[in-house]
């Protein structure tokens, strides 16, 4: 099987310029990305699909020796379907964005930026200090935890005034005192 270089540098252009469209933060721009992609992926497989062929139906003549491959003419079909829903679904999306904000741009989410914070798995809300730090999986250590807030192992524990809640020792966390009201 021999492919046109020329088809492939096209299916390459097409990509490149809807992935550079699709990282904008524009809607506008993300659909034009969006539809550039769907169009490359159509135009590869059309290129993968062969050369020209007798139509794919059995008993028909036709000037080519061998018949064309009917499986990459409905799966072009189907993908045009499929990006065609695609572009209804962000035209949506984008009606809705500028019916409540009037911008066609995207904007970071006040919850994710607070997720991205994070520097651990052992900081979000239902983990505490005693779980390991890396992966966050609780730890055979108990919830024994010193003056300091620092996890002590339960076998070293001899006082039992050791066992305080980390929700005792802890300071208030910085991210969840921000809210998008800027008081609690």
């Amino acid at each position: 099987m021999t492919a046109d270089l020329a088809s492939l540098i096209l299916i390459g252009v097409l990509t490149s310029a809807g992935v550079y469209l699709l990282i904008e933060r524009s809607i506008t721009r993300m659909l034009l990305g969006l539809l550039l992609i769907g169009n490359a992926v159509n135009l590869l497989i059309l290129t993968a699909g062969g050369r020209a062929g007798n139509p794919p139906i059995v008993g028909r003549d036709s000037v080519h020796e061998e018949m064309a491959d009917p499986l990459a003419q409905a799966m072009i079909l189907t993908a045009i379907v499929i990006t065609m829903g695609i572009a209804a679904f962000v035209l949506a999306l984008a009606y809705r964005s500028f019916k409540i904000t009037t911008a066609d741009r995207v904007e970071d989410d006040i919850e994710d930026t607070k997720v991205s914070k994070r520097r651990s798995l052992a900081e979000a809300p239902d983990r505490d200090r005693s779980d390991d730090p890396l992966t966050g999986a609780p730890s055979k250590s108990g919830d024994a935890f010193d003056s300091e807030g620092n996890p002590i192992p339960v076998d070293l524990v001899e006082d039992p005034e050791d066992y305080t809640d980390y929700d005792d020792v802890r300071p208030d966390d910085e991210l969840e005192a921000e809210t998008p009201g800027g008081s609690r």
